[in-house]
């Protein structure tokens, strides 16, 4: 046991400052209003016969769980109908990224790391992984778009 002002290891206090709890428990209070769930669902909604007919997959959500709306992915069939997607979208005005780097093969992973690692499950799944527009703001006619665009694309070319 240390006492608070002693360092033992690099770190730091990461208590939130008060005007950052105080908007914090805003957020929390209006979570209802903040929360993508209308968002979230239309997108379930519109995709899961496509998903099904292009082997591709929507964000599963045990049955014990809760969603947490906070964004919406296609997990595709290879890493080339990813980018073919992301290429389509974008000639048509919609901006859509890949989710992450792993973790193990980022430039601090790589540092920090006490050996190169292989996680193949991971390499595969953030190479066929694709982020959908999710914000507030999002029309239900901007998703429309979104969503009939996905729609023309095939991954069973």
């Amino acid at each position: 046991m240390v006492d608070k002002y002693t360092w033992v290891d690099v770190g730091s206090s990461y208590l939130p400052s008060d005007l950052l709890a105080a908007f914090l428990l805003a957020q929390l209070e209006a979570r209802d209003s903040i929360q993508r769930k209308r968002i979230w669902n239309r997108y379930a909604e519109g995709l899961t016969e496509w998903a099904l007919a292009n082997g591709a997959r929507l964000p599963a959500v045990p049955g014990d769980r809760e969603q947490a709306h906070h964004m919406f992915y296609l997990l595709l069939p290879s890493l080339n109908h990813r980018q073919a997607l992301i290429q389509r979208l974008k000639e048509e005005g919609i901006l859509s990224v890949f989710h992450y780097v792993p973790l193990h093969s980022s430039t601090m992973g790589l540092k920090m790391a006490a050996r190169p690692a292989r996680c193949p499950v991971t390499e595969d799944v953030s190479g066929r992984l694709i982020r959908l527009p999710f914000y507030n703001d999002l029309t239900a006619t901007e998703q429309d778009h979104i969503v009939n665009t996905i729609q023309q694309f095939s991954c069973c070319d």
